[in-house]
């Protein structure tokens, strides 16, 4: 996915993360050794100094998680795919100026646009 991404919009200098069980494997952290992106780890104990993804984590398990009952893995699949798809399509976030995840991309694309048309005729 982080491959694909990169493709898309190019990849970080730094990726934030904590010690989690991702790292089990080293694929991480070889990965972002090969892609010269540098691991920034918070400190063990800190899970505010990877706020976001903390407070998405969050959301994910109140919102979806606690309120549903999962007879079966593909059952689980659908319900969290169904949260995904309104959390990041139709739900407006205060991070984003009360837009929906969607609408703010789609404005950042067209600003985009703008800006390489700009510096094309300057």
């Amino acid at each position: 996915m982080l491959e694909r991404l990169g493709r898309v919009y190019g990849l970080p200098k730094t990726i934030r993360v904590d010690n989690g069980t991702e790292f089990c494997s080293k694929a991480m952290d070889e990965w972002a050794y090969r892609k010269g992106i540098k691991l920034e780890f918070i400190r063990p104990g800190k899970p505010m100094e990877n706020g976001y993804i903390e407070s998405f984590k969050g959301k994910l398990r109140e919102e979806c998680l606690n309120q549903n009952w999962f007879e079966s893995i593909e059952k689980a699949r659908r319900k969290i795919e169904q949260w995904r798809v309104e959390y990041n399509e139709y739900r407006p976030h205060s991070a984003l100026g009360q837009e929906t995840p969607s609408a703010y991309e789609q404005q950042w694309q067209l600003n985009r646009g703008r800006r390489k048309v700009e510096l094309l005729t300057l």
